[in-house]
């Protein structure tokens, strides 16, 4: 346990010196900022696969949490350090929408629902009420700190560093208390956890809930990083990146989406700065088949295996 503590506070350590190494480069710090954005949506993502439920469709809800909080500030003129957590909230009441409807399904049923449910909020924020969403064209978002503000990436990496923080500690948690064991006890055998006196229609609801809260606070910090949004945010590649990171990483672990995030993203970029940008999607594709069938664990297994 002690060597677990200390390769957090390693990591830790990496995380707050980093942009100190790397300099201030747009580029790395842009990466690096992206890359802790997604670590947030995959902990989403993954606490959903920890009950015992799957998600084909969370885009819909890093979508719709990134257009709420860009409306809300751009409408009410209210800052984005507020909205982006009141924007979640509206990503978290669709979350829900979806899971009293389906909460009964079983895992890839649930999962298709989702897919089904991200591609008609696209298709309705691309095709419809455009005087609002802007249409293909997206509509602009306030930044978080000024374009003119000098270190403006630094501050924005540690304000998403910190949000970062707060949701690993908060899936720490969760994941060590009653609740946390009510999640493994459906992912197990659902029936057996039932027949053990679980509630597992609330209990799956409250991992819905938390899991869409999370992905539409993490859409809501994408959007107002970039300043900009467009029906795009709905993508299949966004639904599908949180499940290729979580399962690289680690499935239903705590350090998993991080490893997974981490490595994935490097590779990915490092492919990109090659030349290689076609090449990278049948590159990361190789890779992720060998992890399934040589580490279905993930990553996370193999610093496991070097603790002990």
């Amino acid at each position: 346990m002690r060597q677990r503590h200390l390769l957090w506070l390693a990591a830790l350590a990496i995380a707050l010196l980093l942009p100190l190494v790397v300099g201030e480069s747009p580029y790395l710090m842009k990466v690096l900022i992206i890359m802790i954005i997604f670590i947030i949506y995959t902990h989403a993502w993954n606490l959903l696969a920890y009950s015992g439920q799957a998600s084909l469709g969370h885009a819909a809800f890093f979508g719709i949490g990134g257009y709420a909080s860009a409306l809300l500030a751009a409408k009410l003129g209210t800052s984005p350090f507020l909205t982006i957590f009141i924007g979640a909230i509206f990503a978290a009441i669709a979350g829900v929408f979806v899971g009293i409807i389906c909460v009964r399904l079983r895992e890839w049923f649930l999962a298709m629902v989702t897919f089904g449910f991200s591609i008609i909020i696209g298709t309705i924020f691309l095709n419809q009420f455009t005087s609002l969403f802007g249409g293909v064209d997206g509509m602009p978002a306030k930044r978080f700190f000024s374009a003119t503000l000098e270190h403006r990436y630094l501050y924005e990496y540690y304000f998403m560093l910190l949000l970062a923080i707060a949701t690993t500690l908060l899936i720490y948690f969760i994941m060590r208390s009653r609740l946390g064991v009510a999640f493994a006890a459906i992912r197990e055998n659902e029936m057996e956890a039932k027949i053990l006196g679980v509630n597992t229609t609330k209990y799956k609801l409250i991992a819905f809930l938390i899991s869409t809260y999370l992905a539409g606070l993490a859409g809501a910090l994408q959007t107002h990083s970039f300043a900009y949004i467009t029906p795009e945010i709905y993508s299949v590649h966004n639904s599908f990146w949180p499940v290729i990171y979580a399962i690289a990483g680690g499935l239903a672990t705590l350090e998993g989406p991080i490893i997974g995030t981490v490595a994935i993203t490097l590779i990915w970029e490092g492919l990109k700065n090659l030349g290689l940008h076609f090449e990278r999607f049948v590159i990361i594709g190789l890779l992720l088949v060998v992890m399934v069938i040589f580490k279905p664990r993930g990553l996370a297994s193999v610093f496991d295996r070097w603790r002990r």
